[in-house]
């Protein structure tokens, strides 16, 4: 886990994304700084992340489980305490990325199961 490069914008885990050639979001690096829709807005509203937003929409990475699960995690418990359950699920054999770009996280259909996956490190 590379904690330094934090969360994106769009609520994705730089932190444990395998590009090494990424340096974050917010770097000036990111693959997606031309093309992403998340970047583009929380930057044009004057916001670190679009689960800042009072609109917190689900257009871009937002249609996806894992960046909206993400999202609201940070909104009610905090970017920390969500790089901390990152970091302890992936000690524990939690996959962001398997092959591609989808992993455990990626499993489920409901929000509220991914964000209890997300605290507990198990599936109920």
């Amino acid at each position: 886990m590379r904690r330094e490069l934090g969360i994106a914008r769009c609520g994705l885990a730089c932190c444990l994304c395998g590009n090494l050639d990424c340096k974050g979001c917010d770097s000036g690096e990111c693959a997606g700084i031309n093309w992403c829709e998340n970047r583009r807005c929380s930057i044009d509203k004057g916001l670190k992340a679009c689960h800042a937003c009072d609109s917190f929409c689900r257009k871009g990475l937002l249609g996806k489980i894992k960046a909206y699960g993400f999202s609201l995690f940070v909104q009610r418990y905090g970017e920390e305490e969500l790089l901390d359950c990152l970091e302890r699920n992936e000690k524990n054999g939690v996959v962001y990325h398997r092959e591609g770009i989808t992993g455990d996280y990626d499993e489920f259909d409901d929000v509220e199961e991914l964000i209890a996956f997300i605290k507990n490190g198990t599936r109920e």
